[in-house]
């Protein structure tokens, strides 16, 4: 006699597409990481992907995950224009000041409580010029982000606010319809910590 019923029947049916999904988050992330899209980094990618899929039986994410091409094809665009203008911010600040020019750490709170939305953030966050994830505090849902340069304590700020822009457009594009966004006002401006900001020598 065999068991299951059609609820049963949906989910094998689900489970190819939810390791194909994993594959294709984790080849992404893999490339990107890289910076440099060649032929070795794509291959290799999608062959690490594939092995850590199946030998290591990643936990679905396919519920907290929903796709939406068109935004994702937004984040993209956003991610190549930051990639730019952020390049050349850092090669003006390195010929002009050099070993004189200001950083800042600054402490971003984020909205999602999701790994798959945290971890998206902090890949495009360090994959910017002049942006380094220093620590992410996952229990109080907090991003330190060390940045140069930075001129003082409003640009630190204008900054903080683009990383707070960066989550929010991966929860549109990746994000369930029911993710928080950092919008809503469900996370607090205020820093939890009072060096939030501060300009480091």
């Amino acid at each position: 006699m065999s068991g299951g019923g059609p609820a049963s029947g949906r989910r094998r049916a689900l489970h190819p597409l939810r390791q194909t999904a994993g594959v294709l988050w984790l080849w992404a992330l893999w490339v990107l990481l890289w910076g440099t899209p060649s032929a070795v980094v794509v291959v290799g990618g999608l062959l690490v992907s594939l092995a850590v899929t199946f030998a290591f039986r990643l936990p679905p994410v396919a519920h907290r995950a929903a796709l939406r091409p068109v935004l994702l094809a937004v984040l993209v665009l956003r991610l190549l224009a930051d990639l730019v203008v952020s390049a050349v911010d850092v090669a003006v600040a390195a010929v002009r000041l050099g070993p004189r020019a200001r950083a800042a750490v600054v402490e971003v709170p984020l909205a999602a409580d999701s790994d798959l939305m945290v971890t998206g953030t902090a890949v495009l966050t360090t994959m910017t010029p002049g942006n380094l994830v220093l620590e992410i505090d996952r229990d109080r849902r907090l991003l330190y982000v060390h940045l140069l340069p930075v001129s003082g304590p409003a640009a630190a700020r204008r900054r903080r606010q683009d990383l707070r822009a960066t989550e929010r457009e991966v929860v549109h594009a990746l994000g369930p319809a029911d993710a928080p966004h950092p919008e809503d006002g469900d996370r607090p401006e205020d820093p939890a910590r009072p060096d939030n900001g501060k300009e480091t020598p």
